[in-house]
């Protein structure tokens, strides 16, 4: 399938208000499924300029995804990376050694939204976001401490954010 044709059937799910289907469909056809996630509950409207999804469980336990009730109102490509965002989580929250640092949950989690090392199937996202999202994850870099364990574990990395950065300029 195209991305049109994909972008066609999330529209037409939407439509027929079947949002979690929709989820749950690019789940499937972006091999993004976790047998730990327990499933997809809706939380407030998004708007334009704030989209708020979140995975809520505790370590260890099945995780819940809250997506705005209004999810497929945006563009596909940036939905589905905040999608795999939270499918990220998921994986750190369940699967040992859990990831306990906030800051480094977030960090591999915005990484991966920008380099799709876990899932590369995932279609690319925007200058704008790919520049957005990495100046995001380094705001969690920052807050592992300078000169940190954590952040020496991800120096590599963070010199590919940079690298993303300066090459979208």
């Amino acid at each position: 399938m195209t991305l049109d044709e994909i972008k066609l059937k999330i529209e037409t799910f939407h439509k027929n208000g079947q949002v979690i289907n929709a989820v749950y469909w690019l789940l499937k056809k972006y091999n993004l499924k976790n047998s730990n996630l327990k499933g997809f509950e809706f939380r407030e409207k998004a708007k334009p300029d704030f989209i708020l999804m979140t995975t809520e469980g505790d370590f260890g336990e099945c995780q819940i995804i809250r997506i705005p009730e209004n999810t497929f109102e945006f563009p596909l490509d940036l939905m589905l990376i905040l999608i795999v965002h939270e499918i990220v989580h998921v994986k750190q929250k369940t699967v040992k050694p859990y990831v306990l640092d906030k800051n480094e949950r977030e960090w591999q989690a915005y990484y991966e939204m920008n380099f799709h090392n876990l899932f590369p199937q995932v279609p690319e996202i925007s200058n704008f976001h790919k520049k957005f999202f990495a100046q995001k994850g380094l705001e969690y870099y920052k807050r592992m401490g300078v000169g940190s364990e954590l952040q020496k574990k991800y120096a590599e990395q963070k010199k590919q954010v940079d690298d993303l950065i300066i090459s979208l300029q």
